[in-house]
């Protein structure tokens, strides 16, 4: 069957910013796509591409089977979005945001109706049905904005960040939906920048930055890219970090990290266990005192690190550390 997206060499510029520069996508029917990529790498570009909401300066893109410049207007009909922002309007209930939207589909009046019974029972809001949205949690408006997605049953799902802001019990209850739809034959395009939701919901995951992809894969597919098993190290003095990164710089597959803040070298490494063995009976022998010493496999954020020279940048509000490194080559 063909793709349900395809995008080749789409580019975009608002005035000196080239936001898309190659644009390259293909996306095959009754999957999850993941768009991996820091703020300001052109996701939401694309996906206001491929929704018509944008026209490209170059370049051709089809959705559906529909050219996303000449059958715009037909584009439309089978095709579902979801922003980073929920879309709901506050004085109206749950309900009459969703027999709204099917109204502008021109589902007709009784069938909107329908339509949004379905979709509250589906996504756990039947209570809340008939209750005005402006009391909503963030969770419970994020639902109901993704059943607005879904009221004519489109074939195409957009989500744009969907879960940005969200607690982790509202995430994992919207992962669980779009497994559904998925399982059920809808395609979904989905922009994240959390590599946790990326590893879990998509089949294949495209890195982009600077507009364009520069990997594409399985998550397990970029991860080999990025090389085998890491050595964490943490320290008990800032003073022993070059001496260790030296030290085991003759074990190392790639270039090991530091991070001065945590007390923290990270070594690259080849062999597992026998390899962590052996650079723990280095650092013995060089009287360096290991705090705490790990081997792990490589993560998404490695893949980030290794592939653009920096982290994802985690959405606002979401804990974590910031590791400082030099621009890694291209």
């Amino acid at each position: 069957m063909p793709p349900a997206i395809v995008a080749e060499g789409l580019t975009k510029k608002f005035g000196e910013v080239k936001a898309l520069d190659g644009m390259e996508l293909s996306v095959p029917e009754g999957t999850v796509f993941g768009l991996l990529g820091p703020n300001g790498a052109g996701k939401t570009t694309t996906v206001r591409i491929l929704t018509t909401l944008l026209a490209p300066d170059a370049g051709y893109a089809t959705v559906a089977g529909f050219d996303v410049v000449r059958d715009a207007r037909e584009l439309r009909g089978h095709i579902g979005a979801s922003g980073q922002y929920a879309a709901v309007d506050d004085h109206l209930t749950a309900a009459e945001n969703l027999e709204m939207v099917g109204r502008l589909y021109h589902l007709g009046v009784r069938r909107s109706r329908r339509r949004a019974r379905e979709l509250l029972e589906r996504f756990d809001l039947v209570e809340a049905g008939d209750r005005p949205v402006q009391g909503f949690s963030g969770g419970m408006r994020r639902r109901l904005d993704l059943a607005g997605a879904l009221v004519a049953d489109p074939p195409v799902l957009f989500l744009d960040e969907p879960t940005t802001g969200l607690d982790p019990r509202a995430r994992a209850s919207l992962w669980e939906v779009v497994a559904e739809l998925v399982a059920s034959g809808t395609t979904v395009l989905l922009t994240t920048q959390y590599m946790e939701e990326a590893d879990r919901l998509a089949d294949r995951i495209a890195v982009v930055d600077h507009g364009r992809v520069i990997a594409l894969g399985t998550a397990d597919q970029l991860k080999e890219q990025v090389g085998g098993d890491r050595i964490e190290l943490s320290l008990t003095s800032a003073a022993d970090l070059e001496a260790t990164r030296r030290t085991l710089a003759p074990l190392a597959v790639g270039e090991p990290q530091v991070d001065p803040a945590a007390f923290r070298v990270t070594i690259p490494v080849t062999g597992g266990a026998a390899a962590l063995t052996t650079a723990l009976g280095h650092l013995a022998a060089e009287r360096i005192v290991v705090r705490d010493a790990g081997l792990r496999r490589p993560t998404l954020d490695d893949v980030f690190l290794t592939l653009t020279g920096h982290e994802a940048a985690a959405p606002a509000g979401t804990p974590g550390t910031t590791m400082k490194i030099k621009e890694s080559a291209r």
